[in-house]
């Protein structure tokens, strides 16, 4: 979620219902976009093609033969989609001889830096409820375990934080002032117009081009990398730094080189988000041959999946959503239901502008816990991350998302994706806003009474709550129930105002809020007319009497 866990459905309100199997939500979903997949493309191992030789320079032309095809399929159903199934991609023959040094790349211009920190919205995992067969929900309200830049004030997970600098007429931001030698500078030069190559090549489909500035050794990772950037459809590949490389303690004509790499996937010239990259370098004579490209520490999203597992990736009209080639029998059913949550999603994005593509990654256990640095709360089941240029990808826990709950999960964390800030916010107080309008939207338009989270609001109206909507926020350590409460709180809260103004000026609310930094005393009076101090009781009291 830019920030959401959540817990998997099961429990209802009106009976005892067996959770739906697995291989039942796959025949369900299969059946529902048997039209979705255009394209299956299977890539080779890189590993083993890592020694070819020469000759598979034609199985590379191949291959990206097959990589055009795939990203030019079509569906009959309505939904573009491709489903490119990415094991370690082949690997051409060894780098022909190092080309000649490039002029110096234009004074050192560099990208917009988007600091993208983790806004995490975790969503709680659902507990069987014995009450409901007629209609399944998500058991888990949707909580989005946000851990996100409310973090900047209450010492959780840092939000997202936007760095400014002023872009060139290339779209580079100026450079900042370069430490080190004039030497370290001409260097760190013709290390970016090598990166400029390889981007060049990535973009324009060219396996051979983009390892030709890497030594043999860094070649089978960085098929990996190429696949899995080619399947989930690279449009954009900007390198930039900001410093000077670092020669490397003990290994004369080593280097480590930081950037800052702007991207795009599908949609070409978007506004970038952003990864920070650490780059490793070995001197050949004069030319440097790019030796590794590491996940950078300080990168405050965290590891991208791309960077770390082979990718299956199916692409449609709103969303992509991948996951690791062990779970790519998923991808048609996963696809077809994030499109129809992006069109929910879509309703709520602040401004009228949704996210050009949504991005959802369906993560197994061990990936769980490493994408995006892991750590979430226990009761997550997904989550939303900002990586700069207004986006947010969305990050689904597989062992917690049970079918029942899918359609509702995305709903919520699609909002997420659409509605907030690409700085995330920073005020723990807004907390109940936030995830009271992923859940209104989760929810779907269903009537109050049917809301899956109502006796764990009454259990919180009971005791564990001050009854203030600003201090509602669940702890990571917090348990199911009281997780449980508190999104439905945010829910109700929402929902009365909705009920009580609309969903535009709710949504203005929102915006002057959580986007321009008002308190909610200056924006109920701006876009409501009425003091908050009677909006917060009024609030609070129809949360009561729902719950009875």
């Amino acid at each position: 979620m830019t920030d959401g866990d959540e817990q998997p459905p099961g429990r209802t309100t009106d009976g005892d219902e067996p959770r739906p199997t697995d291989d039942a939500a796959d025949a369900s979903a299969d059946k529902a976009s048997a039209a979705d997949t255009s394209t299956v493309h299977v890539s080779a191992g890189a590993d083993r093609a890592a020694d070819a030789s020469a000759a598979n320079l034609s199985a590379a032309d191949a291959a990206r033969a097959d990589d055009t095809h795939a990203e030019n399929a079509a569906t009959s159903a309505g939904v573009d989609a491709a489903v490119d199934t990415i094991a370690p991609a082949p690997a051409p023959a060894p780098a022909p001889a190092p080309a000649p040094a490039p002029a110096p790349a234009p004074d050192a211009a560099s990208l917009p830096h988007f600091a993208a920190g983790p806004a995490l919205y975790p969503v709680p995992l659902a507990q069987p409820d014995p009450a409901r067969t007629v209609r399944q929900r998500r058991r888990w309200p949707l909580w989005t375990a946000l851990g996100l830049a409310l973090g900047l004030v209450a010492g959780a997970v840092p939000g997202v934080l936007l760095r400014e600098s002023a872009p060139d007429a290339a779209g580079r931001s100026a450079a900042k002032h370069d430490p080190g030698t004039a030497a370290q500078r001409r260097l760190g030069e013709r290390m970016l117009a090598l990166l400029d190559r390889q981007a060049a090549a990535l973009v324009g489909a060219d396996r051979a081009g983009f390892l030709a500035i890497a030594e043999p050794a860094a070649r089978p990772a960085l098929s990996r990398r190429y696949a899995a950037l080619r399947a989930l459809r690279v449009t954009t590949w900007r390198s930039a730094a900001d410093g000077v490389p670092a020669a490397v303690d003990g290994k004369p004509g080593e280097w480590r080189f930081a950037v800052t790499v702007g991207y795009c996937f599908v949609v070409p010239e978007c506004a970038p988000s952003t990864v920070e990259l650490g780059t490793r370098w070995r001197l050949a004579g004069e030319e440097p041959r790019l030796t590794a490209v590491d996940p950078a520490s300080t990168d405050p999203a965290g590891v991208r999946p791309w960077q770390v597992n082979d990718l299956a990736v199916a692409v449609g009209k709103r969303v992509v959503v991948a996951t690791t080639p062990a779970q790519r029998s998923r991808l048609p059913g996963l696809l077809a239901q994030a499109e129809t949550a992006a069109r929910a999603a879509d309703r709520y994005a602040i401004g009228g502008r949704p996210p050009d593509r949504y991005l959802v990654y369906y993560a197994g256990k061990g990936e769980w816990q490493r994408w995006y640095g892991g750590g979430r709360p226990k009761w997550t089941a997904g989550y939303a991350v900002g990586v700069g240029g207004g986006r947010h990808d969305v990050v689904l826990n597989a062992q917690i998302v049970t079918p029942a709950g899918l359609d509702d999960l995305l709903r919520h964390e699609l909002t997420h994706a659409a509605s907030l800030p690409d700085r995330g916010y920073a005020d723990r107080a807004d907390w109940w806003l936030v995830e009271g309008l992923a859940e209104y939207a989760g929810a779907d338009g269903q009537p109050v009474h049917r809301y899956d989270g109502l006796t764990e609001v009454r259990d919180l109206l009971r005791g564990g709550w001050s009854g203030r909507l600003d201090a509602v926020a669940p702890a990571d350590d917090a348990s199911d129930d009281r997780v449980g409460g508190a999104y439905g709180v945010g829910y109700l809260a929402v929902r009365h105002l909705v009920d009580r103004y609309g969903e535009q000026r709710m949504l203005d609310f929102y915006r002057a809020v959580v986007h321009q930094g008002r308190t909610p005393e200056q924006a109920a009076d701006e876009v409501f007319g009425d003091p908050w101090s009677m909006l917060h009781d009024d609030c609070v009291a129809y949360v009561r009497a729902v719950v009875g």
